[in-house]
């Protein structure tokens, strides 16, 4: 019997868009596979809706997920979430598919509640055993104090939503006289400000996928962007390159290899996921992991699966099989 899979893309944050791209991958790549019965939704606050695969628009029963079709209930048995951001990925698509029973392709509701928050997320990280930069948590209703910023932090800064992902609000601050206007463009997105001290060195990336059962690390990708970091252009518009694989020593490429293998095993992940790092002076300092990472051609784990011999077609089943 066909298994009815449903595409979830959307949301409703800032990545809505990037969302639709990374849903739209995933559905054309999958459409033609003939054990697979393959529905797009498209949710944002205000409506979810629900397409087959032969354009037909379809109502959703909220309640229970199920889709109706010429008065039939369709009931599915496998999301795959491709919804950045909220409510993809902070717990919450997942908790209200955990309640209806029916599984789907991330992170569980606890573990994604946890990676969502940048600040709780670096600080586990570190308990395990890895490195984190500095870093304070910064709340919207706070009267700020620069001064008390810079008593605890150095120079230069990032500032960013302590939520969220694509690299929206997210400022690098050399002076202090900018700190209070970078801060403003990060509350625009989040309520919490993740304060956070510059590491000098090269961003390396790692994507970590179920492949047939065996949890994988994928070949490293470095990340070079033109801009003064990786911001929103450098991501979508071209503005940086991305080597695949890093050009890194093959030691260095293992340890970060093992220790993006390890977050994954004791942070109890699933599906896919990407641990972002700096490299410096030989150590790795952990960033953030994402548990929804880009779905297209060009976004990075993709990529990654490339470098290591995997098609877009054998990484999305890997996560339905």
């Amino acid at each position: 019997m066909k298994k009815n899979v449903a595409v979830l893309m959307g949301g409703y944050s800032s990545e809505y868009n990037i969302s639709l791209k990374s849903g739209e991958v995933v559905y054309n790549t999958l459409l033609k596979e003939e054990d697979i019965n393959l529905f797009k939704v498209i949710i944002s606050e205000n409506e979810w809706k629900c397409v087959d695969s032969k354009d037909s628009l379809l109502e959703i029963k909220k309640d229970s997920f199920q889709f109706i079709r010429n008065n039939n209930l369709i009931n599915v048995d496998l999301v795959f979430n491709t919804v950045h951001g909220i409510p993809g990925e902070n717990g919450e698509i997942q908790s209200y598919f955990e309640n209806l029973n029916i599984k789907q392709t991330s992170s569980e509701s606890s573990e994604s509640k946890l990676t969502f928050d940048k600040d709780r997320c670096k600080n586990d990280v570190k308990k395990i055993g890895h490195l984190i930069p500095n870093s304070i948590l910064v709340k919207k209703e706070e009267d700020i104090n620069t001064d008390n910023i810079l008593n605890k932090l150095t120079l230069p800064l990032f500032i960013k939503p302590n939520s969220g992902g694509s690299s929206f609000g997210i400022s690098r601050v050399t002076e202090k006289k900018d700190i209070i206007k970078a801060l403003e463009i990060c509350f625009k997105e989040d309520d919490k400000a993740l304060i956070e001290e510059e590491i000098k060195g090269r961003e390396i990336s790692v994507g970590v996928i179920n492949l047939k059962g065996t949890i994988t690390p994928l070949p490293p990708t470095e990340i070079i962007s033109h801009n003064d970091f990786f911001d929103y252009d450098a991501k979508y518009n071209g503005e940086s390159d991305e080597i695949t694989p890093a050009d890194i020593k093959i030691e260095l490429e293992n340890r970060v290899k093992e220790i993006s293998l390890d977050i994954y095993k004791k942070l109890n992940l699933r599906g896919f996921s990407r641990c972002d790092f700096i490299l410096r002076n030989n150590k790795f300092y952990f960033l953030e992991v994402n548990t929804n990472p880009g779905l297209t051609e060009e976004s990075i784990l993709p990529q990654m699966a490339k470098a290591g011999g995997i098609s877009l077609r054998d990484l999305f089943r890997s996560v339905i099989d």
